[in-house]
């Protein structure tokens, strides 16, 4: 009987995590965020800045600076960074090269701005919508992992979603998938929208219709209901209420088996979970699980590195197959 004949031996090959890098940008209306990372998604340097900006072209010029001295600060080569992903709020239109929706940010629908950043970044750039890369961060690094389908519902100066099916984003024929705040709400004087009455401003407000005085931010609002004021607590179950519509409708449509709430007003999710559980039972047959996002105040800048390292990846081994 003879001996089939043995084939090549099998050679593993380990990528080189230092062969090349991918850099992660959060704007947010408050703070700049930006990570670099290597192959592996190590992160080698970050800074997060206060966004001091007051035009659009300002804030163009922060991301610039402060990208470039996070990749200084690194010790990394300029050339090896072969990738970058912002996220931003608002819809990037990819024929105009602008953004859209992002109505918190003065200015920041101007034509030719990411163009700009990309040329004096030097570096290929992609731009996303924040809570789109919120979502893909918590998929891959937080309580989403394994998910079928999951939306991350962000709650801050605005209201946005992320919807991750699959492992894959959802976004839409036009890339407006998860843009919940411009749902309709009925106001007291006239119709308002989703993001009237549950972002962080109608916490806000909230509290005051109920007598809270001084200056109010959301984050002090849910920090007098957990030191046990009554009306700040009056206030936070409104917006738990409120909250639970939000879930209601999203479970309506999308069937999510996992709904994570995030952003500044997410960060303050256990105090809100009961009232948003409990309201849902009333509202809807349909439950998913709720859960608090596990990466707070990063889950934009994670998604927006993860985003870049598949794109740097892919790059690099490109670069180094070429002949």
């Amino acid at each position: 009987m003879r001996t089939p004949e043995r084939g090549r031996v099998a050679v593993l090959y380990t990528p080189d995590p230092t062969a090349g890098y991918a850099l992660g940008i959060d704007i947010g209306r408050s703070w700049l965020r930006v990570a670099l990372a290597d192959l592996d998604g190590t992160v080698v340097a970050r800074a997060d800045v206060r966004n001091k900006a007051r035009t659009s072209g300002a804030m163009a010029d922060l991301v610039v600076a402060t990208s470039h001295q996070v990749v200084a600060d690194s010790g990394v080569e300029a050339e090896k960074v072969a990738h970058a992903v912002v996220g931003t709020p608002g819809v990037y239109d990819e024929e105009q090269r602008r953004v859209r929706y992002a109505l918190h940010l003065p200015g920041w629908g101007r034509a030719g701005l990411f163009d700009r950043m990309r040329d004096e970044l030097g570096v290929p750039l992609a731009v996303h919508n924040d809570a789109n890369l919120a979502a893909l961060g918590e998929y891959t690094f937080g309580v989403g992992s394994g998910s079928r389908l999951f939306v991350y519902v962000m709650i801050g100066t605005g209201l946005g979603m992320g919807v991750v099916s699959e492992g894959r984003l959802f976004t839409g024929a036009h890339g407006g998938a998860g843009e919940i705040g411009f749902l309709p709400w009925p106001g007291r004087q006239k119709p308002d929208t989703l993001e009237d009455a549950v972002s962080g401003l109608a916490v806000v407000e909230a509290a005051r219709s109920l007598g809270m005085e001084g200056p109010l931010t959301a984050k002090a609002v849910f920090e007098a209901a957990r030191s046990g004021n009554p009306t700040a607590g009056k206030a936070v179950r409104l917006e738990g209420e409120r909250l639970a519509h939000t879930v209601a409708a999203v479970a309506a449509v999308l069937d999510p088996d996992l709904v994570v709430l995030g952003g500044g007003v997410g960060h303050s999710a256990d105090l809100l979970l009961r009232t948003v559980r409990d309201t849902l039972r009333t509202l809807t047959p349909l439950r998913p699980k709720i859960a608090p996002s596990a990466l707070g105040e990063d889950a934009v800048l994670l998604g927006a590195v993860a985003t870049a390292l598949g794109a740097a990846r892919d790059m690099v081994f490109e670069r180094r197959s070429a002949p």
